[in-house]
């Protein structure tokens, strides 16, 4: 039997049932709380989502705030903002969490989206020398090793030190990093 030590992971066991009632990435925006619903930063037409069940620590997604499935259905200015949110990611992550590489992608259509929701997402997934080892390899089991929220805080101080930011928020308070580009 594999047995991995996770206690974080009791608050995400005891939790009340989500009230999301239709596609999350267009319900998380609007919860009070960004911190609460993992949203680190927004721009102007996209926002910065950390991913519930990470591939690694600081696995987000960059997702438009409309609910479209393609990306050549965004306008030039959703996908200019949706590419710099993306790029201000990638400098989020480096600052705070020192990654020694990044996989992005998005999974679109049918069967490639492996079952996630239709609205368009880009995910960003910092990689470190050696977090693939034998537990996934031989054990088909990943280890996670640091929690959401402390994840949170590392891309939230990441973001907060970017020259775009309108507003840094407050991670206690719960408010996602505010980024204004030039689009």
């Amino acid at each position: 039997m594999d047995r991995i030590f996770a206690p974080w992971r009791i608050e995400w066991v005891e939790r009340d049932a989500d009230p999301i009632d239709g596609c999350p990435f267009c319900v998380l925006p609007e919860r009070e709380d960004a911190r609460e619903a993992r949203i680190v930063a927004r721009s102007d037409r996209n926002y910065v989502l950390l991913n519930n069940a990470p591939y690694n620590p600081g696995h987000a997604m960059i997702i438009p705030d409309e609910h479209v499935e393609d990306p050549t259905d965004l306008d030039d200015a959703a996908l200019l903002d949706h590419a710099k949110l993306k790029a201000a990611t990638l400098d989020a992550l480096g600052r705070d969490m020192n990654p020694d590489g990044v996989n992005t992608g998005q999974n679109l259509g049918g069967d490639a989206a492996g079952g996630s929701v239709d609205h368009l997402h880009t995910h960003v997934v910092p990689r470190w020398s050696g977090d693939t080892n034998f537990m996934p390899v031989t054990g088909d089991t990943k280890v996670i090793v640091e929690a959401i929220e402390r994840t949170y805080d590392h891309l939230h101080d990441g973001f907060a030190a970017d020259d775009a930011v309108v507003d840094s928020g407050d991670a206690d308070a719960g408010d996602a990093v505010e980024l204004d580009f030039d689009v």
